[in-house]
């Protein structure tokens, strides 16, 4: 069986893919019903929030970096990492510290919630 901070970061990286973000059916396979997002501009978001926006944002390629996972019950973990959107061509990048929640639901991982935090530095995360 694959390791789970593995299948977790696979699943983190497939919320951050544009081609899975403009696809409805999988983000909401993804998302637990009773999802919610603390947004770096100080909004929280429900699950259906997410589905409408994700179906209108552009299709900038967001890279993972400094991911970590921890249980913190059974089938529940944290998992904590780096996002960075754009750079080179696209302009500056912008770099925000992520959390999320994830539990297991009808065998199956599902995002329960997530946080994004505007980062000022590119430093790695501890």
């Amino acid at each position: 069986m694959k390791d789970i901070a593995a299948t977790l970061r696979e699943l983190e990286e497939q919320l951050l893919n544009p081609a899975v973000r403009k696809d409805r059916e999988r983000i909401s396979s993804l998302l637990a019903d009773d999802f919610r997002e603390f947004g770096s501009s100080g909004r929280i978001f429900s699950k259906e929030d997410i589905l409408v926006a994700m179906s209108n944002e552009s299709t900038e390629r967001i890279a993972l970096n400094n991911f970590h996972a921890k249980a913190v019950a059974h089938d529940v973990f944290l998992v904590t990492y780096r996002a960075a959107r754009g750079g080179l061509a696209s302009g500056p990048s912008r770099t925000s510290l992520r959390s999320s929640v994830w539990v297991m639901r009808d065998a199956r991982w599902q995002m329960l919630f997530h946080q994004g935090t505007k980062s000022i530095d590119s430093g790695t995360q501890s």
